[in-house]
């Protein structure tokens, strides 16, 4: 495999910054960097620990390990500019996911290292099984979504303090101010032109649903990881959350949410005509093999 490595973008995750990518194309970080990052620098044997931990937690899981853990030796530059052999393993996104869940949880960059490994393998699950999908089921499919995640958000929320109905329009309003530069619910809802009963997210495009869902997943996550009790720091949370999205989408190139087009149709409109097409026969599903959302 190639060394070529990705360059860092300013405020990139350092998780980001060692990523390397090979010569097909395949996404790996190195255990030794990915140690010294974890706070391992002085003790990559305890680190080896954690490596073995994911590795049976991979084989329970049916994968071949050779496909997430490539163990590897490898000749490093000495202090002296003398050089030596050292053992290495290129880890897979999903082998370095497991890693990390397996590491010291007392170390603060761990939890930041779970989280980040946890939201960009399930992005990548979702972008795989997406792919082959036109635009109105992938609308329907994240939309769905945003339900099921909203309901997790809003109950982490609560436990944090967010209990009557004026506080979860301010928590919300947080979320969307993070991810569309400034802009709360209303000023978006009055952006894309809609009527007073017509609901944002059902006239978001699948690229829009899926920034929100990101928005929706990664605040959770930390509410419940930090165990947030006060108000005021869950909707700081959800900001920053918003605005983490944000950022990433402006690093990667992307379009920003309030840029994306408005659908002509709404969720609802799809609703019906999805109901109609399966009443006329069968059609694309979302899911193989039996599996629902």
């Amino acid at each position: 495999m190639s060394d070529e490595q990705q360059a860092p973008t300013p405020h990139a995750s350092p998780f980001d910054a060692i990523r390397h990518v090979d010569e097909q194309g395949n996404e790996y970080w190195s255990a030794r960097e990915l140690a010294r990052v974890l706070g391992y620098a002085t003790n990559y044997r305890n680190f080896q620990r954690a490596i073995k931990k994911a590795e049976e937690a991979c084989r329970n899981t049916g994968e071949e390990t050779s496909n997430h853990f490539a163990h590897m030796r490898k000749m490093v530059t000495l202090g002296s500019k003398a050089q030596r052999q050292i053992e290495d393993i290129q880890l897979s996104r999903y082998g370095a996911y497991l890693t990390v869940q397996n590491a010291d949880p007392e170390k603060p960059i761990v939890a930041l290292g779970q989280t980040y490994f946890a939201v960009q393998t399930r992005r990548q699950e979702i972008a795989d099984r997406m792919a082959i999908l036109p635009e109105d089921q992938k609308r329907l499919f994240y939309r769905s979504e945003m339900a099921v995640l909203n309901q997790q958000l809003n109950e982490a929320a609560r436990n944090a303090g967010v209990i009557k109905p004026e506080h979860f329009s301010v928590f919300t309003d947080h979320g969307y101010r993070g991810l569309y530069a400034g802009e709360t619910e209303n000023m978006i809802h009055a952006r894309k032109g809609l009527q007073e009963h017509e609901h944002i997210l059902d006239f978001m495009g699948s690229d829009e649903l899926a920034a929100n869902a990101f928005r929706a997943s990664l605040a959770r996550q930390r509410l419940e990881r930090d165990q947030v009790k006060e108000r005021d720091q869950a909707n700081e949370v959800h900001f920053q959350a918003g605005r983490k999205v944000r950022q990433t989408i402006e690093e990667f190139g992307g379009a920003m949410p309030e840029d994306l087009p408005t659908p002509e149709k709404s969720i609802q409109q799809l609703q019906r005509e999805e109901q109609k097409r399966l009443q006329q026969g069968p059609q694309l599903a979302l899911f193989e093999d039996g599996e629902k959302a």
